[in-house]
């Protein structure tokens, strides 16, 4: 009977979270101030704290054990031929309340564009054009730096586990741009299921429920550093996906290391090569045929890599976050990740260390 009551408790409090998130999707200020700058950064630090020195991911290891449960419970419930729906519903509940108070919220807070008091995220193909044969030169010289040689790619010497220790290096400059930017107690962590997130196209994503950054361990090498910069973003309160590449790309920039440097500028450069071949094929080939060889050569790498992984069920995988995405209020989904380019491009209208020496 008390467990009855108990479900029942959550099963009706599933619809006022609900209309609270929808609320406050309303009030995007509050939400920063109060929850994104105010009880996340307490609840993220606590996280990081708490598993951040577990040699394993603690998140991974729950969504194993859950997809367990899940399977069971199914099976269980199949074997008898009867659901309890209101069990389901009351878990459910709980999963929904921790989801946006350890870290969902932050999809409410404003867009990171007006805390950088950007005037457009927008931008004209002649001004996309501009700006990607700018990020051409400066990855061309980054490349050429490194090698010596135009026609060598880049390879990063370090492990993997001494990447995620750089990571923070980026992070400790940012402040100059109003970002929130303080990281203690790191959380960056290989993936268990690092083979599943290959073939449904991830290279990594943020546990909601532990704050753990997870990092697909098969993502190419070249793209390591952005992509760990791009997961602490996340733990930072920075949900959207367009925000997180943007200041991963950011924070790997602004590292004192030049292989993050390059990682970073060399991210940036592939999404506006594909924004400008959507625009603009014909100065997108123009470009490529200034980018060094070894550059080419990393690009090549990348998309030889994800290739491997091609199945016919990732487009469904990617259609289910996708929904995921627009329920949390991104509305264009997936495609929110491509609007990185334009708010790379008019925040380096508004600041000069974009293409820092």
């Amino acid at each position: 009977m008390k467990n009855r009551r108990y479900y029942w408790f959550w099963v009706l409090f599933l619809p006022v979270q609900w209309v609270l998130v929808q609320y406050l999707s309303s009030k995007p200020i509050f939400v920063e101030r109060f929850y994104s700058n105010g009880i996340y950064l307490y609840i993220s630090e606590s996280f990081r704290f708490l598993l951040g020195g577990l040699p394993f991911s603690f998140g991974d290891l729950f969504y194993l054990v859950l997809t367990y449960k899940v399977v069971q419970f199914l099976f269980v419930s199949f074997k008898i031929r009867r659901v309890r729906l209101l069990k389901i519903l009351g878990i459910l509940s709980h999963f929904y309340f921790a989801f946006h108070l350890f870290w969902g919220f932050n999809y409410l807070r404003p867009p990171i564009s007006e805390s950088l008091q950007l005037k457009s995220t927008k931008y004209s193909t002649e001004e996309l054009i501009a700006f990607t044969t700018k990020l051409a030169l400066k990855v061309n010289d980054l490349q050429l730096e490194i090698t010596s040689n135009d026609s060598v790619k880049v390879t990063i010497p370090y492990s993997k586990k001494e990447l995620y220790k750089m990571t923070h290096n980026g992070y400790t400059k940012m402040d100059i741009y109003g970002i929130n930017s303080s990281y203690s107690f790191s959380s960056i962590k290989h993936s268990i299921i690092s083979l599943p997130l290959s073939y449904m196209g991830f290279s990594g994503y943020i546990n909601p429920f532990t704050g753990e950054a997870q990092v697909n361990y098969n993502t190419p090498q070249i793209s390591y550093p952005s992509t760990s910069c791009h997961e602490v973003a996340h733990q930072l309160g920075y949900a959207a996906e367009n925000e997180a590449n943007f200041i991963g790309v950011l924070a790997a920039i602004h590292n004192d290391d030049l292989y993050f440097q390059y990682s970073g500028y060399y991210l940036a450069l592939r999404y506006a090569l594909n924004d400008l071949y959507r625009n603009d094929k014909e100065s997108y080939e123009a470009i490529i045929k200034t980018i060094h060889k070894g550059v080419i050569k990393n690009i090549i790498e990348s998309q030889k890599h994800w290739r491997k992984y091609n199945n016919p069920f990732e487009p469904l995988f990617k259609s289910i976050f996708n929904q995921y995405l627009k329920a949390n209020h991104q509305k264009s989904g997936i495609k929110s990740y491509n609007f990185m380019v334009g708010i790379l491009l008019n925040f380096n209208k508004e600041f000069d260390s974009f293409f820092k020496d």
